[in-house]
């Protein structure tokens, strides 16, 4: 039985779902918001906080936007980002739906916020599709932070075995690398199944 772990956004979701671009493409067209200054102003010096679960997300987001862009509130623009970061490879569901059967186990492990985590499991209804998720927020850390490996693992595996990490990120492969784990670099066009015997004829780090 492998405890396989999923990376969502650039594995399993991938921007709008009407055409894949990025969730924030139009978003000074569609809510007067600049890109640039939302990053400046908000991901740049909030987002880690955020993401690793020692701040909320909306009073943040309603402080930064009181100032570049008053007549959006925080819960519009969350709707707007969750809504149009949210484009399943249906594909890569039924390729895990195919070693789920086998007897193995997937979880998604991400790096979120706790609405985003909340959404992507009930919202999107992928907790139909895996067997739990481990996200920054929730751990208090995330990828590719050592502790965040080391505190899945001991959720999900806490007897040992195979870990095998899905990853678009490389930092991230090889931080579970060095964990002990397997871990696949995803790449766009992978196929799963491939990946994973591909992955298996290495012997596992440490």
């Amino acid at each position: 039985m492998r405890t396989i772990m999923m990376d969502v956004d650039g594995v399993l979701v991938s921007g709008r779902p009407q055409d894949g671009g990025h969730l924030f493409t139009d978003l000074e067209r569609d809510l007067g918001i600049s890109l640039p200054v939302l990053q400046r102003e908000f991901f740049v010096p909030r987002w880690p906080d955020i993401v690793t679960g020692r701040k909320p997300l909306l009073p943040e987001l309603t402080e930064v936007l009181t100032r570049i862009a008053p007549s959006v509130t925080a819960e519009t623009l969350q709707d707007y980002w969750l809504r149009n970061d949210s484009r399943i490879d249906h594909d890569l569901l039924a390729a895990i739906a195919v070693f789920r059967a086998g007897g193995d186990r997937v979880f998604l492990a991400t790096n979120q916020e706790h609405h985003r985590a909340r959404y992507l499991m009930e919202e999107m209804g992928l907790a139909a599709h895996v067997d739990g998720i481990f996200y920054s927020a929730a751990l208090g850390c995330r990828k590719p932070d050592p502790s965040f490996f080391e505190l899945a693992k001991a959720q999900a595996a806490p007897a040992g075995g195979d870990l095998l990490l899905i990853d678009d990120t490389e930092a991230n492969v090889l931080a579970a690398r060095r964990c002990g784990w397997r871990a696949i670099h995803w790449l766009p066009g992978m196929n799963l199944a491939a990946e994973i015997t591909r992955a298996e004829r290495v012997p596992r780090p440490g």
